[in-house]
């Protein structure tokens, strides 16, 4: 449900951020490694390329998506439409993450064994941050299991009614209902979440300190595009099944949420994609301009 969402949260601050987003993926990147005076006007070069990369060859496929949403959004949907929604998206993301794969490929092959290990002490501290959210708490307290409900209620009716607008009793029991049968595990979550960060890190410090030549570029090449993969798609089959479970409960949830909405939610739904449809138009036409 949250995943089927996302695309609309991210567009409701596109406007605002969009243009300087070069700017705040330099600053969230920087906080993880501390980049050097050097390393960091390459990253900013890099980001500037890919920011232009973006616009011009992606936004127009977020409009496209949005003008099918709201197409959709007058008659009922089925859990299929709402999970071929949220594979766009995801193939989005993926198509971004290939593209960086040449800047990363050059900016980490000059990582310093003090900046991996500052990663790695940053990967710690949001384990920690994860553990407190999700995991750790007695009853009542934060990381109980009815605080961490709340919270993802919490999280899924914000952006249902930034869509549709306020929701009746009774869309909020439909809600609720499926929070607490649904299959979602925080433990489960980190695991992943760690072996991810292992992976990454050794995978980095292989790269960081790989000879040159064309060979050795051909493997770096191939070794940083598993790493993208198995970061997209877990190598452990059991988390797949998972994911793959708690998709489909959230496209059911979503396409059930939607068949409950009254026709002036749909109309408000229709609305407010359509405001996103015009900020991306905006944006896509300031292409060039600064």
């Amino acid at each position: 449900m949250v995943g089927v969402l996302g695309l609309l949260q991210a567009c409701s601050a596109v406007k605002l951020a969009y243009n300087q987003a070069p700017e705040l993926a330099y600053w969230y990147l920087d906080g993880y490694v501390d980049f050097s005076s050097a390393q960091s006007a390459q990253v900013k070069d890099e980001l500037t390329k890919l920011h232009a990369w973006h616009r011009q060859t992606q936004l127009p496929g977020y409009i496209s998506t949005l003008q099918k949403l709201q197409q959709q959004m007058p008659h009922d949907i089925s859990a299929q439409q709402a999970c071929t929604t949220l594979s766009e998206v995801r193939q989005k993301a993926l198509a971004i993450s290939v593209q960086a794969e040449p800047s990363v490929l050059v900016i980490v092959s000059t990582l310093t064994p003090v900046q991996l290990a500052r990663l790695e002490r940053k990967f710690e501290k949001t384990n920690v941050e994860y553990r407190e959210d999700y995991l750790d708490g007695p009853d009542n307290a934060p990381g109980s299991a009815g605080t961490k409900r709340s919270k993802r209620y919490k999280q899924v009716l914000s952006r249902t009614e930034m869509l549709y607008g306020k929701l009746s009793d009774k869309q909020r029991e439909l809600l609720t209902q499926a929070i607490d049968v649904s299959s979602f595990d925080a433990a489960r979550g980190y695991v992943e979440k760690q072996r991810r960060q292992r992976d990454t890190l050794q995978s980095l410090r292989a790269l960081a300190s790989a000879p040159g030549g064309n060979e050795a570029l051909d493997n770096a090449k191939l070794a940083l595009r598993s790493l993208v993969n198995r970061s997209f798609q877990s190598p452990d089959a059991s988390y797949r099944d998972y994911i793959d479970a708690l998709t489909q409960e959230g496209c059911k949830t979503f396409a059930d949420l939607h068949n409950a909405a009254t026709p002036a939610q749909r109309d408000k739904a229709i609305d407010t994609l359509g405001g996103y449809e015009r900020d991306l138009k905006a944006l896509l036409g300031t292409a060039g301009k600064g």
